[in-house]
C-alpha cells in the first residue's frame, strides 16, 4: 500500500471514530460520560475499553446492541445512572434504534432485590446494570459505552457552534435551580451546558417523560449536525475532547463499520422507544421512593415488546 493509501485511509478512519464518538453521544443524549481512546487503521479491532468488567454475550454483527449509561457522578464513586438507553443497530436493514429505559423503573436487581433501575449502577457498574437490563427484559448485550456531562458539552460545542435550536417551554424559566443555567422563554440555539440542562430537565408536569422526549429531540437535531461535518478541520479538536470522556469496549472495526454506513448515507431514520411501555406500569411508593412498578404481566409485556423492536 502506498503512503498516499496509507494516509487516506488513517484520515478515513479518524473521521467514522468521531462520528462514533458524537453518534453514542447522541445515543445517550445527555447521559454520563467516560472516553472512547484515539485509534487508527492499524489497530482496526483493539479493545477500546480500560479494566471495566463487562461479560457481554458474543457479538453479533448482524445486529448489535450496546448497553449507553450517562451518570453525573459529581466525583463520586457510588453515582446511579441518569440515564438508560440500549442504541442498536442492524447491519442488514441500516436500521439505528434507541431503547430509552426510564431511570424510576421498578426492577429486580440481580443479587440485591427490587429497586429503581439506575441502583444497578451505582451497586455493580456497567455489568451489574446489563445483567439486570437481560434478566428483566431478555435483550443480550455486546457492548456498552460511559459518557460524561462535561465532555457532553464539550462535544456539542464543537459540532454545533452556533447552537442547537429548541423551544423552551415556560416551566423551564421559572425552575432555574433544577437546570443550573439562565433561559427564556422561546425558541432559540442553545449551546452546549444549556442544552444539556433542556435536555435533563424534569421539573414540569410531565417528569421523566418530557425529559425522555426532549433527549430523543436533541438527539435527532445532534446526527443532522454531525452529518454536516464533512471535512476534517474539525477532527483533530474533537478527538481531543472525546478523549478521555467517553468510554467503551466497543470494537474500532464495528465503528469503522457503522459508521461507514451512516457516512454513506445507507442508514434509515432512527426509531425510538421507551419502557416501560404505555398502559403496562403504575406510579408506587416504597423505601427507595417513588417508583414505576409493572402491573400484572406488565414486565413481560414490556421485554417481548422490546425483544420484537430490536429484531424485527
Amino acid at each position: 500500500m502506498t503512503l498516499q493509501r496509507q494516509t487516506r485511509k488513517k484520515k478515513k478512519v479518524r473521521k467514522f471514530r468521531v462520528f462514533m464518538v458524537v453518534f453514542l453521544v447522541a445515543f445517550i443524549a445527555i447521559g454520563s460520560y467516560a472516553a472512547f481512546q484515539y485509534f487508527n487503521a492499524a489497530n482496526a479491532d483493539n479493545n477500546l475499553s480500560d479494566d471495566v468488567e463487562f461479560n457481554g454475550s458474543d457479538e453479533n454483527v448482524d445486529n448489535v446492541n450496546v448497553l449507553v449509561l450517562g451518570s453525573d457522578s459529581r466525583g463520586e464513586d457510588s453515582a446511579r445512572s441518569d440515564t438508560i438507553m440500549i442504541a442498536n443497530y442492524s447491519s442488514d436493514t441500516k436500521q439505528p434504534k434507541l431503547i430509552s429505559i426510564m431511570r424510576d423503573t421498578y426492577v429486580n436487581i440481580p443479587g440485591y432485590g427490587y429497586n429503581k433501575i439506575n441502583a444497578a449502577y451505582s451497586l455493580g457498574g456497567p455489568e451489574l446494570m446489563r445483567k439486570t437490563v437481560t434478566e428483566n427484559f431478555g435483550i443480550d448485550i455486546s457492548y456498552y459505552a460511559e459518557i460524561d456531562f462535561k465532555g457532553f458539552e464539550k462535544l456539542v460545542d464543537a459540532v454545533a457552534p452556533d447552537g442547537i435550536e429548541v423551544t423552551v417551554t415556560p416551566e423551564m424559566t421559572t425552575d432555574q435551580k433544577a437546570l443550573g443555567v439562565q433561559l427564556t422563554e422561546g425558541t432559540q440555539k442553545l449551546q452546549g451546558k444549556e442544552i444539556l440542562a433542556y435536555s435533563r430537565f424534569r421539573h414540569d408536569a410531565n417528569g421523566d417523560y418530557g425529559r425522555v422526549q426532549r433527549q430523543q429531540e436533541v438527539l435527532t437535531k445532534l446526527k443532522e449536525e454531525v452529518a454536516s461535518v464533512t471535512t476534517l478541520s474539525k477532527l483533530p479538536k474533537l478527538i481531543g475532547i472525546a478523549n478521555g470522556y467517553v468510554s467503551t469496549n466497543v470494537r474500532n472495526g464495528l465503528l469503522l463499520s457503522m459508521g461507514t454506513d451512516v457516512l454513506r448515507g445507507k442508514t434509515e431514520d432512527m426509531q425510538t422507544m421507551r419502557i416501560p411501555v404505555d398502559g403496562s406500569y403504575h406510579d408506587a411508593r416504597y423505601d427507595v421512593g417513588a417508583v414505576l412498578e409493572f402491573n400484572v404481566g406488565g414486565l413481560e409485556q414490556n421485554a417481548q415488546e422490546a425483544q420484537t423492536f430490536l429484531n424485527q
